[in-house]
């Protein structure tokens, strides 16, 4: 390019990352604001006072993220655990083991995911309560109109609608919900719960499959990216925490301000969460004036408890990634033993333990020795074993309205990748997008996708390749289509038919 158009990308996380990258690829001059003291935000890590390392969480890179995958491949990192098996526990013992499901004979969706995971107290009755949910998933496409009709109901009516035993959404469904959406099934979305439930389970056997980041994402993942984009000419800027836009007469977004600074702008992309959004927004009366944006102050956030521990002894964990249920009504838990999933922690003399807590908003206000106590506590409910060992060090991170709460309603209020601003794009894991992945994989995409419109804007560079979610099998597509032909033919026979 002989001209480069100036874009600025607000967040450094995936999405922010992604575009930046993206468009560093093919010649733009790339600006990357951080509101934080580092790139990726609380999914970065940090050191603790010992030098200790420490993050909000761990993050787990489920089988369908096709597109992390790839970037990861791309960038001749080798940052991830091989695939690992999972366990669930309630307060009354183990509940479910999950094995690794691409080692198993493939059977046609969903029957893999009900044929081997290993339910140790729950009745086969209670699991064949689920079929009738099938219809549901197959009536939910992820399209526009699938998530309008099943976004004004909450995924507790769902489930009830459809006959799902109350046993079985009590230890199957809602602890999914809790861990999935990080709350319980009367505050979540059907829609947004049909959704993560067929991305991450439902489609095809082998979605459950994780593995994990051999250290904070930040060290393994992040920092080699961001020296990759700089070495680009890309520009990564830390601690600007932006307070408005500068907009022309025709709308046209012309810089972006922090403070007493001002970057300038022919393209802006937005790559914050849902909170940080917020916060521009109220600070902004260019954004206050667009009612898109006024609208995302009805949208809400969850807050998170991260919980790392380090014991004085070794504890034998069957399972390297556990998530709990039954202990509080309305929050999901986590944990995880480092010594198996983290490198730095691999010779260790003993545990070290990550737990984190969504949907934590009882225990926030607690000390850190209270909160320390009780997760102990918690833990030793799960595996006897930690009830005769030591906390020798600890480190307790809050996270107030840290993840998007996808609430009945929600759907309405959250904003697509195009905005009424002619050159000011989304991104984002809240952003409307058609892929149909969740979580960080789909934060990754909407930011290649903003990207990709920032490149049509221009007509300069070639667009990001984007790699779509593994086809539905054929038996889903032909349950889908013949579904859709069936509302077709009610609708032309009935104008008002509609069905939940």
């Amino acid at each position: 390019m002989t001209d480069k158009p100036k874009v600025i990308v607000v967040g450094a996380g995936w999405a922010g990352l992604g575009a930046t990258y993206q468009l560093t690829k093919q010649g733009y001059d790339v600006t990357l604001l951080e509101a934080g003291a580092q790139a990726g935000g609380l999914v970065a890590g940090w050191k603790t006072a010992g030098g200790r390392s420490v993050e909000a969480g761990i993050h787990g890179f489920w089988y369908p993220y096709r597109n992390i995958f790839s970037l990861v491949k791309e960038l001749e990192l080798d940052p991830f655990t091989p695939w690992t098996r999972s366990a669930q526990y309630s307060p009354a013992g183990l509940e479910v083991e999950s094995p690794i499901f691409q080692d198993l004979p493939r059977l046609p969706s969903p029957l893999g995911t009900f044929a081997y995971t290993q339910f140790k107290r729950l009745p086969l009755s209670d699991r064949l309560s689920a079929l009738p949910l099938m219809y549901a998933v197959v009536d939910f496409d992820n399209s526009d109109d699938a998530w309008k009709r099943y976004d004004g109901i909450t995924a507790r009516e769902l489930f009830r609608q459809y006959g799902v035993s109350e046993r079985l959404y009590r230890e199957s469904f809602e602890p999914m919900l809790l861990v999935g959406l990080f709350a319980p099934g009367e505050q979540c979305s059907a829609a947004a719960a049909l959704g993560m439930l067929y991305y991450f389970i439902l489609a095809h056997q082998a979605d459950f499959d994780v593995v994990w980041c051999r250290g904070t994402v930040g060290e393994k993942i992040f920092k080699p990216w961001c020296d990759r984009i700089t070495s680009l000419g890309g520009k990564i800027l830390t601690n600007r925490r932006v307070s408005d836009l500068r907009v022309d007469g025709s709308g046209k977004v012309t810089g972006v301000i922090c403070g007493e600074e001002t970057f300038d702008a022919d393209a802006v992309v937005f790559s914050v969460g849902i909170s940080g959004m917020q916060k521009i927004v109220s600070n902004s009366a260019a954004l206050q004036k667009r009612r898109e944006f006024r609208n995302l102050m009805n949208l809400g956030a969850i807050d998170v408890l991260a919980v790392r521990l380090w014991f004085d002894r070794k504890i034998n964990i069957p399972r390297p990634s556990n998530a709990c249920f039954g202990f509080d009504a309305t929050t999901g838990w986590t944990f995880f033993d480092l010594n198996a999933l983290h490198d730095e922690y691999a010779d260790e003399t003993g545990s070290v333990i990550e737990v984190d807590f969504y949907h934590a908003n009882q225990f926030l206000p607690l000390d850190n020795q209270e909160i320390v106590t009780i997760v102990q506590q918690y833990l030793a409910t799960c595996l006897q074993e930690f009830s005769n060992a030591t906390v020798v060090d600890s480190s307790v991170i809050r996270l107030p309205r840290a993840v998007t709460h996808f609430a009945p309603g929600s759907y309405q209020h959250l904003l697509r990748p195009i905005t009424s601003f002619p050159n000011l794009y989304m991104s984002g894991d809240w952003i409307i997008t058609n892929h149909g992945s969740w979580s960080q994989e789909k934060a990754y995409v909407t930011g290649l996708e903003a990207a990709n419109l920032v490149t049509q804007q221009f007509s300069q560079g070639n667009m990001a390749q984007i790699l779509p979610i593994e086809a539905d099998e054929p038996h889903i597509q032909i349950a889908r289509s013949l579904n859709q032909n069936l509302r077709n033919l009610a609708k032309s026979m009935i104008p008002n038919f509609s069905l939940p």
